[in-house]
């Protein structure tokens, strides 16, 4: 078998490698990005990442690994497009950013100098 044809079954293992890595990246970075919507009562958008970024970086363990940045738009109130990133280190998840959405449910906790004063309710007896 010549050196070329070789190279080129190589070259063609490689890219079916990488394209099977990204899939299943693509598939961690939607469930994270379906269930982060769910939970804060959004609408994902166009029901799709696009990927943004592609860079080698070392997870937790040092090993050597594709670190993806992936990009959706989301809606808070229907009328507009918010967008949002989901950051994944082979099909790890890593972060995820939705930018304060109006119909956020978390609030904010207030520390111990901003609490109001107000007397704690009194369970029945």
């Amino acid at each position: 078998m010549p050196w070329t044809e070789l190279l080129s079954l190589l070259a063609m293992l490689a890219g079916g490698c990488l394209w099977f890595d990204s899939f299943k990246s693509r598939e961690a970075g939607m469930r994270a990005v379906r269930a982060a919507c769910a939970a804060e009562e959004l609408l994902l958008l166009d029901d799709t990442v696009a990927l943004a970024s592609l860079r080698p970086a070392r997870d937790d363990v040092g090993r050597l690994r594709l670190r993806r940045v992936y990009r959706f738009e989301f809606s808070d109130t229907g009328n507009n497009r918010r967008d949002g990133e989901v950051t994944l280190i082979g099909s790890e998840l890593l972060t995820l950013h939705l930018p304060h959405s109006h119909r956020s449910r978390l609030q904010p906790v207030p520390t111990a100098g901003d609490e109001p004063d107000r007397p704690f309710p009194r369970l029945p007896s």
